[in-house]
């Protein structure tokens, strides 16, 4: 929650720009019909400058009738509501013209107000409005509640944001009913990526659960389904707490149970939280109660595994200590993250015990209370946030997401040292949450993120995990300066950077199929069959990928258009269950299922993929890849991959983002494989 100064701060921001808003509405009005076109540019910054604020939209849907009499929509492509077509909503709200987003969403608010009877729309009826509306939040479920893609955040900036408010505003005020079944495959597609934050998915369930309760409402038996496991998994998930009776009322329940009760509620409590990556505020309660009861009965609680029931009874006294400094109903999260984090068996190595002791004891500098209190609200304090944070963090390294932010370089660096190196990562936290400085070394020389300038990011990240919001910063200062180091040397940076930043584990060959300085793409031919001897299995002895190796891709939109370079993690390369080689992915942007045009379409779950994973067929993927790392003492077999798979790969780029980048006869270029010069080298 912010606090009181910020939202009155909000409320009266909201009233001075909506008084704006009136002034630029009764200029037009004023206007004759032949001039109301020099009065659109102030009316079209107004209703910007409105919509960006909490509770814009709602101003906006109230002003609907008077924009329209005013002729904001007059000989425009949204003239005419009634012949307007749903399918053609979501380009003009994904627009990279901000004025063309601005008159598309006020086209919404204009087709809610008149669908809620505010508005007797001479050519549309309400019902026909509902009805348009309806199929538009059914075609853009992943506006109400995923952060912006790369693509929405290099081509709309803070505007994407806007769309996300519109559509919280039309799903509240139009209703779930007609998209709901839509709605919970969605909720179901992001849960099976086990994000570390799950704050808007649990506001969504948590509106859908208020609507499920109206009595007008009809659900059918499948969407009653899905939607009832989504909700009983955070407000009613055992017999103690079906009815949500509150925290209070829970924990006297508890204290009257024998120990067949405390039972069947820890195992209740662990099937629903394995079983969506959601954990009830009611969890979090009955952990803290039995820290009273059994090591057994945290165990049912928690869901471990051998492993995990071996950690825990070995490290009792830290799990017990973490439980009672991190678990609480406001942080219920992390109990998924405790969880994880035992079954990894992470504690067994030797830093780490320690490491989380030293965590238990940290002092936290002003800064860094500051900000978690000031993004998480004091319930708890700011040392269990962390606490808290590092719980899901070690416990899911491929649930981090950058938010809606440029910082994917960070993101991935936090994940891969949580799932590589997780000794390093809490280092990393103690640096920055006690000291307020990330001190790092490039080739020898310090680099301290209290001496470098400014990072990637223009300003500083809010909507981070606990962990991410307080050292993503420093890493984005320093990730920066190490580029500016290298900003004299040919070539691409990342050659230098990467290894240095991520750690020893990123191999030094590099590879990179642009060119620097003119943007063009060089060696395709060349780059594809090191990428083959270097990650497929058929061409590198069947050697698995050993570390995580960061990579870059060159990420397009659903027409295949290129939109700019992203950061990503290579974790593997394997057959899927159809027997399709595949690479799987981590992608730090918070949702990793997304179409790539082309028929190129990131899959999350179906094909294989562990939580966290994104994946693509070998071929899909390399045609996006624009640079890797790999062993250069490892050299694979390159000669045999069969051309044809080159051309077909080189295909995908030319029909995506290389297609202004390829220099003529590409395609012809393509050398059929060559018998080696000589063996390649023997390691063993």
């Amino acid at each position: 929650m912010k606090p009181t100064a910020d939202v009155s701060g909000e409320a009266t921001t909201l009233d001075k720009r909506v008084a704006s808003l009136d002034d630029a509405i009764r200029a037009m009005a004023e206007t004759r019909d032949f001039g109301k076109h020099t009065k659109l540019r102030r009316l079209l910054e107004a209703l910007r400058r409105v919509l960006m604020q909490p509770g814009g939209a709602a101003a906006v849907q109230a002003r609907a009738q008077a924009l329209e009499e005013a002729g904001l929509f007059r000989e425009t492509d949204w003239a005419s509501p009634e012949i307007l077509i749903p399918s053609l909503v979501s380009p003009g709200l994904r627009s990279a013209d901000a004025d063309t987003v601005v008159m598309e969403a006020t086209s919404e608010l204009r087709m809610l107000a008149v669908a809620l009877g505010e508005f007797a729309h001479p050519t549309l009826p309400a019902e026909d409005a509902r009805q348009f509306l309806s199929q538009v939040l059914a075609t853009n479920l992943e506006l109400l509640f995923t952060a912006p893609s790369e693509a929405e955040r290099t081509q709309q900036g803070r505007i994407a944001q806007l769309v996300r408010s519109l559509f919280r505003h039309l799903a509240d005020e139009i209703g779930y009913d007609s998209v709901l079944d839509d709605l919970v495959d969605e909720i179901w597609r992001i849960l099976r990526q086990r994000p570390i934050q799950v704050e808007t998915v649990q506001s969504l369930i948590t509106r859908i659960a208020a609507y499920r309760d109206d009595p007008d409402v009809a659900l059918g038996a499948s969407s009653g389904q899905g939607v009832d496991r989504l909700i009983t998994s955070l407000y009613g998930t055992t017999e103690a707490c079906r009815e949500d009776p509150g925290i209070d009322v829970f924990r006297s329940r508890l204290e009257v149970m024998d120990a067949g009760g405390l039972q069947n509620e820890a195992s209740g409590f662990a099937r629903a939280m394995h079983d969506t990556g959601l954990v009830s505020p009611y969890h979090a309660e009955l952990l803290r109660f039995l820290l009273h009861e059994s090591d057994y009965l945290i165990g049912e609680a928690l869901g471990l595994s051998d492993t995990g029931r071996n950690c825990l009874l070995r490290y009792s006294q830290l799990v017990h200590r973490l439980i009672d400094v991190a678990v609480h109903p406001q942080t219920a999260q992390s109990v998924y993250g405790l969880a994880l984090l035992l079954d990894r068996g992470i504690l067994y190595e030797p830093p780490i015990v320690p490491g989380l002791w030293r965590q238990l004891a940290l002092e936290l500098s002003p800064v860094a209370r500051e900000r978690l209190t000031t993004v998480f609200g004091e319930v708890p304090g700011p040392q269990a946030r962390l606490v808290a944070g590092v719980l899901s963090m070690l416990g899911q390294p491929l649930g981090v997401g950058q938010g809606d932010n440029p910082t994917c370089q960070s993101a991935r660096a936090l994940s891969m040292w949580s799932y590589n190196d997780p000794d390093y990562l809490l280092q990393m936290v103690v640096w920055a949450a006690r000291d307020d400085e990330v001190l790092m070394h490039f080739e020898g020389q310090p680099i301290s993120s209290k001496d470098s300038t400014a990072g990637v990011a223009s300003t500083l990240p809010m909507d981070l995990d606990p962990v991410s919001l307080l050292v993503v910063p420093h890493l984005d200062r320093i990730y920066a300066e190490m580029g500016r180091r290298c900003v004299a040397r040919p070539g691409d940076p990342h050659r230098w950077v990467n290894p240095e930043f991520h750690g020893w584990w990123a191999s030094r060959g590099f590879h990179i199929n642009v060119d620097v300085a003119t943007g063009n793409l060089v060696d395709l031919d060349g780059f594809l069959r090191q990428f083959h001897a270097g990650y497929h299995p058929s061409y590198n002895g069947g050697q698995p990928l050993i570390h995580p190796q960061p990579a870059g891709v060159a990420v397009t939109d659903s027409a295949a258009r290129y939109v700019g370079w992203h950061a990503i993690t290579i974790l593997r390369a394997a057959p899927d269950p159809q027997d399709v080689m595949r690479v799987y992915f981590f992608n730090p942007n918070n949702d990793s299922g997304q179409d790539w045009g082309d028929g190129v379409v990131v899959s999350t779950a179906g094909n294989g993929e562990r939580f966290g994973e994104a994946s693509l067929p070998f071929d899909q993927f390399a045609s996006r890849l624009y640079i890797f790392h790999a062993d250069p003492l490892e050299r694979g077999e390159p000669e045999r991959v069969p051309a044809e798979d080159v051309t077909r790969i080189i295909g995908y780029i030319e029909r995506s983002w290389g297609n202004d980048r390829l220099p003529a006869g590409t395609l012809q270029a393509v050398e059929e494989p060559r018998e080696p010069v000589s063996p390649p080298r023997n390691r063993s």
